[in-house]
């Protein structure tokens, strides 16, 4: 039998376990990411860094994009059963007009979101599910999503040419 203390630590030991942290080097970039739960969450703003300094500013004018917010509509509710998708459709009525603005914060709070996460600290930073990163990345720069996503796969062991010899994979 395990004594009541110990359980707290061995909590805290699962809990640690499941969220592994790693980073990703691409073209002189360093991408931080995090896996929870089997799925990988990707820093949008260690990506936005690579292009501009504002890196808050350029994944706020993504957000208010109306194919964004159409993706993470379809993403949150192909993944999300708590979605509130009443709150998205209408933001997404909202996207285009001049006037519209729309934080991080207030899209998770609205809508219920999870694919998208903000975190404090010193390793703070905005972070989303792969799917999510990638179509940032497709905004930004489908060249540049192209080698983070070879590097992602990388990470995760993946090689599509395994069976080839001279693969160069890693």
């Amino acid at each position: 039998m395990q004594a009541v203390w110990e359980l707290p630590i061995l909590l805290f030991s699962f809990i640690e376990m499941a969220k592994k942290q790693g980073i990703l080097k691409v073209q002189g970039s360093e991408i931080r990411l995090y896996r929870e739960q089997k799925e990988d969450f990707i820093s949008l703003t260690d990506i936005a860094r690579k292009f501009n300094p504002k890196t808050g500013q350029l994944i706020l004018n993504w957000l208010r994009n109306r194919s964004s917010i159409s993706f993470l509509g379809a993403w949150e509710s192909l993944h999300n059963p708590n979605f509130n998708v009443l709150e998205f459709e209408n933001i997404k009525n909202q996207t285009g007009d001049p006037t519209f603005t729309l934080s991080l914060t207030e899209w998770i709070e609205k809508t219920g979101a999870l694919g998208i996460r903000s975190k404090k600290g010193r390793y703070g930073g905005t972070y989303a599910h792969q799917d999510i990163a990638f179509e940032f990345l497709s905004y930004l720069s489908p060249t540049f999503k192209l080698y983070v996503f070879k590097e992602h796969e990388k990470s995760l062991g993946y090689c599509p040419r395994s069976a080839r010899s001279g693969c160069g994979c890693g």
